[in-house]
């Protein structure tokens, strides 16, 4: 598979991008400027140089980039063959342009090594999920293909020691974080964003995930532009009050570090915020 791309140059990020020409979500978005917004800005507060960062589910590498321009070092999984070819291309121009450095596996992030089909999003080129063995494609999905990917586990492909980590793997977060048990065990000071979809939540039930963050020391709230420190049950309620098939949660999470990394603006609407909402 040889899809169109073309480069552009966005507002957001000093370095020519290149983007899948047929995606309907993230390449317009990158090519206005910047690709999630929120996310980018709290990943990049905890970015700093030889930062060591962890991408799973790295699409065409828009926060892996990110990082190598601050300096660090990236580990990028991106298990979909024409996909990874774009990142690959992407860390290539971010390594040249430094100082940090993103080294791409072209894996999906598992539980366990082994093989495993995946559909591909028709349109939104970041809608891609693992299914579990025997299970058809989504219906939410629509019409579209699916394909063989390899899984394997960070602990195996990426081991150490880990500042900032970034799980955007279309609900296959929690078996992502299952093979990274070592991993999470090494980094005490460490940052995280992640994707909260219960819909598509594979391996666990949605309050699995939480109470697993929660027992790990993290702080959890909402990657918005004022995040608060929410508890488990919170942010299972507000999830679950949203549309199940578009109702996600980005959620940010950090222990051994400061949790209000945006300002002090950001910190007085975030507690505002915490009275208000649900």
């Amino acid at each position: 598979m040889q899809p169109q791309t073309r480069l552009v140059h966005p507002v957001g990020l000093d370095l020519d991008f290149e983007i899948l020409a047929d995606d309907t979500i993230i390449g317009p978005s990158i090519e206005r400027g910047a690709w999630e917004e929120h996310e980018s800005a709290l990943f990049r507060a905890h970015l700093f140089p030889g930062a060591r960062v962890l991408d799973l589910g790295a699409n065409i590498g828009w926060f892996s980039s990110l990082a190598v321009l601050a300096g660090a070092e990236v580990e990028a999984f991106e298990p979909v063959p024409h996909i990874a070819e774009v990142c690959a291309r992407n860390l290539e121009r971010a390594n040249a342009r430094g100082p940090g450095r993103a080294r791409l596996h072209r894996v999906a992030a598992g539980a366990a090594p082994g093989r495993a089909w995946i559909a591909l999003g028709a349109g939104n080129c970041g809608d891609n999920r693992v299914l579990d063995a025997g299970r058809e494609r989504p219906a939410d999905m629509g019409g579209g293909t699916r394909i063989e990917i390899e899984l394997d586990t960070v602990d195996a492909r990426a081991p150490g020691r880990y500042d900032l980590i970034k799980i955007d793997t279309q609900g296959s977060e929690w078996l992502a974080l299952q093979g990274a048990r070592a991993t999470l065990q090494q980094s005490p000071a460490l940052a995280l964003l992640i994707e909260f979809w219960p819909y598509a939540l594979r391996g666990a039930a949605p309050e699995q995930l939480l109470e697993f963050l929660d027992q790990q020391g993290f702080r959890i709230g909402k990657a918005t532009a004022a995040p608060y420190p929410m508890k488990p049950a919170r942010i299972l309620r507000q999830a679950l009050a949203r549309d199940p098939v578009r109702g996600g949660l980005d959620l940010y999470a950090v222990r051994g570090r400061a949790f209000h990394v945006l300002g002090t603006a950001a910190r007085l609407k975030g507690a505002w915020r915490c009275l208000r909402e649900d």
